[in-house]
């Protein structure tokens, strides 16, 4: 594991039954850093997440978190790597009956044993830092699409992790409110330092928020490039990911 690394994966392999679906899969993440996962469809994107969050167990390999290795991590030890980082997924997955404030302070009451009105100040921070701070006892579905996604991301911080998982942030938005979250990513990492890993496959956003990808291949069943997008999309010696950046067809 790299001195400066807050993730580190070495020989992933993921399978469906007898499919295998990733194989051979290595890649460190930066302290700091914005990390994304790309590709196209069926890459195997989504699933590299759910491993990297041990929603799924490896078929072979392993996934350091800190220096805590999930893939082979139990009981109190594991609970100690998934209380390092947060998740926002793609649909946002917030309690439809719950208020914002309720959804963000859910984990807080889980996991901690702060009295309740420690709790709702924290809860009322982490909605702050997303722009929603006037929005707590609202339900999901009073709010935007984009709004939840920021509520999303306040209860991921809820724990005040210092590394985020976001699978597709910026899916099924408009532009303009896709910019927003990219510009709350950035705020987030300049403001906390924190570390992001983002599944995403909205160009725009890629070339705006990620200081470095990997690209996942279907056929490959793995990485085929790794680097900054726009070095990639400028110089990459494989057609197909210079064609994927400029979203041309091969």
């Amino acid at each position: 594991m790299e001195e400066d690394a807050i993730i580190s994966v070495r020989g992933l392999m993921a399978t469906y039954g007898e499919d295998v679906i990733l194989k051979d899969v290595s890649f460190d993440v930066k302290r700091g850093e914005i990390f994304v996962v790309l590709g196209g469809s069926g890459c195997g994107k989504s699933t590299l997440l759910k491993h990297l969050i041990g929603l799924y167990p490896l078929a072979s390999g392993e996934v350091l978190i800190e220096g805590g290795n999930l893939a082979t991590a139990a009981g109190v030890e594991r609970q100690r790597i998934l209380r390092r980082f947060g998740v926002a997924y793609q649909s946002g997955a917030l309690f439809g009956s719950m208020t914002l404030s309720e959804n963000v302070t859910l984990p807080i009451e889980e996991f901690t044993r702060l009295p309740v009105e420690a709790r709702d100040v924290v809860s009322w921070m982490k909605l702050k830092l997303v722009g929603l701070d006037g929005f707590g006892s609202h339900l999901p579905a009073e709010i935007s699409g984009g709004m939840q996604k920021r509520a999303a991301i306040a209860r991921a911080m809820a724990l005040d992790p210092a590394l985020l998982f976001l699978d597709e942030p910026s899916a099924g938005l408009d532009p303009v409110t896709s910019a927003e979250i990219d510009a709350l990513i950035l705020r987030l990492r300049e403001g906390l330092g924190m570390t992001f890993v983002i599944v995403t496959h909205e160009l725009p956003s890629i070339y705006a928020v990620a200081d470095r990808v990997i690209m996942l291949d279907k056929r490959k069943k793995g990485i085929i490039a790794e680097g900054r997008p726009q070095d990639l999309r400028d110089h990459s010696d494989d057609p197909y990911v210079r064609h994927f950046f400029r979203r041309e067809a091969e």
